[in-house]
């Protein structure tokens, strides 16, 4: 209900604001301009007379209600259009101070319609309001640019010079660590290979040694055959009677006399 009572008095202040432009318009062939002059005007003084409450209504309002309102009203706009028109009159008004009047409207054309320029006054600074219609005369956006004096853009621009430089510095000292680390990375890196190569050194170690004792023991096997080959066959019997003991080799090359 409450919702509803404040949208009839948005609608209220729409009609009086669009009769009260209407009644200062003089007839001539400039019918266009002249009409979006009006809806130019209602909308500035709409916002300049309703309060933050009923403002905020038209944003959490369904989409049929506002738009039934605006059009009751005068507006040719839709729910989003009007409500992206509220948040730049509000950002304007924390910018530049409360509202208290305009100039006359500057027109000019572009390729996507026409937009209405005029120049403001607020509390805190002076600012272009510029509001946009399409080619069917339809509402379609509004921008409010404050003006800056000279020590304020400098002081801005002061601001965003040490604020980049800062960023650019911390990025600076960021990548010099992570350089500076890479010292320590091949010492790390033969740690681990290290680790990975002690056991395989220790087993090619052990290999050699196996190996020999594997020729030997295959050389006396080997001796053994031979010798039992030639005893069975100077004696006509076979080896399976014969007894194989471990021979002992000398190792000298003397010789006896």
């Amino acid at each position: 209900m409450k919702k509803k009572i404040g949208l009839l008095v948005a609608m209220l202040v729409f009609v009086l604001s669009f009769t009260g432009c209407a009644s200062s318009v003089s007839s001539d062939t400039e019918y266009n301009k002249d009409s979006l002059e009006q809806i130019a005007e209602t909308v500035i003084l709409s916002f300049a007379q309703m309060s933050d409450d009923v403002l905020q209504q038209f944003k959490d309002g369904s989409e049929l209600e506002v738009n039934l309102t605006l059009m009751q009203g005068g507006l040719p706009a839709d729910k989003d259009t009007f409500v992206g028109m509220i948040d730049a009159w509000q950002a304007a008004l924390d910018e530049c101070g409360a509202y208290e009047g305009h100039g006359d409207y500057k027109t000019e054309t572009t390729k996507d319609g026409i937009s209405l320029i005029v120049k403001a006054d607020f509390a805190d600074r002076d600012a272009d309001i510029t509001i946009s219609f399409d080619e069917k005369s339809q509402l379609d956006s509004m921008t409010i640019d404050a003006h800056y004096s000279t020590a304020e853009i400098l002081k801005k621009a002061g601001l965003n010079t040490l604020l980049g430089m800062g960023t650019v510095f911390v990025v600076l000292i960021f990548i010099s660590f992570i350089i500076s680390l890479f010292n320590y990375i091949p010492a790390i890196q033969a740690k681990f290979s290290k680790k990975k190569e002690d056991p395989e050194l220790s087993s090619v170690e052990e290999t050699p040694a196996e190996i020999v004792n594997e020729e030997e023991l295959f050389d006396d096997l080997e001796l053994v055959a031979v010798i039992s080959a030639a005893i069975a066959a100077h004696e006509g019997t076979s080896t399976d009677g014969f007894v194989v003991r471990s021979i002992k080799r000398r190792k000298t090359n003397k010789w006896i006399s």
